[in-house]
């Protein structure tokens, strides 16, 4: 398939093939549809799992899928509880939502390059990006729902007039006051931009890394792509464990009432 690819546009040809998404509408109203798609599917996926193991929870002997779940559920709480230090019900369900679903939009990183995108052929469809993860749309829609808690909590816990004062009066108290304001409007943008932008450049390089693979001749496929599989899967797990904490230290850091 990725002969076929690079005889009828060359290899450049081939990879904006691939990074190229299923999409309509123009401008800012640009719909990118296969990533919708695929953040749904894998979405519902998640919630359908979870869902089955609570149903088929038992107190006598737990069986594999209880397991993995009540293993997940642990380790999420474990980050939970040493990162956040304010009081909230909601902290520990997201962490356990942000950990699982980006990782399954992750994972999807891992089946063969060509399969999905040929498969879309079949059905007529001329672009299919599978990696919700390697749009920037789908990775910033996220960090800037995080931002969004992060302010509401922020003047929940604080208050407006208490957020107010920490904006403009912190770090360097009253003096300072343009310099304090304009220190902390970085510091609270830059948090949803680095959430977005690492895992977006992060999945962004591995899939490209997939693409220059399947561009090479059988024998350099067979020797390359095991190795560097197994090496992404450290990579997509590592990255949605860290969107995760990051998400509960800005939470945390948002309750933090001086």
């Amino acid at each position: 398939m990725a002969t076929e690819a690079h005889d009828t546009g060359g290899a450049s040809g081939y990879i904006v093939h691939h990074l190229t998404p299923l999409s309509t509408g123009e401008g800012f109203w640009t719909v990118h549809l296969d990533t919708l798609f695929f953040s749904g599917f894998l979405g519902a996926f998640f919630l359908f799992w979870f869902h089955l193991a609570a149903s088929r929870a038992t107190s006598g002997v737990p069986g594999g899928l209880q397991n993995f779940a009540e293993m997940l559920v642990e380790f999420v709480d474990t980050q939970v509880k040493d990162s956040f230090h304010g009081k909230s019900a909601l902290i520990a369900p997201l962490a356990l939502t942000i950990f699982v679903w980006v990782f399954l939009m992750n994972f999807m990183d891992l089946f063969p390059v060509d399969l999905l995108p040929w498969l879309g052929s079949m059905m007529g469809l001329e672009y299919l990006r599978v990696v919700p993860t390697t749009d920037l749309n789908a990775t910033f829609a996220m960090s800037i729902s995080v931002f969004i808690l992060i302010i509401f909590y922020s003047i929940k816990i604080k208050g407006v007039i208490g957020f107010g004062k920490e904006l403009a009066f912190q770090p360097f108290g009253p003096w300072l006051l343009p310099f304090n304001l304009l220190l902390k409007v970085v510091e609270e943008i830059a948090k949803p931009i680095s959430l977005g932008l690492r895992l977006f450049g992060n999945l962004y390089a591995g899939e490209l890394i997939f693409m220059l693979i399947a561009l090479l001749p059988w024998w350099g496929q067979w020797l390359l792509s095991f190795p560097w599989a197994l090496f992404h899967i450290l990579i997509i797990t590592l990255q949605a464990f860290i969107f995760m904490v990051l998400t509960i230290v800005y939470l945390s850091m948002a309750h933090e009432d001086h």
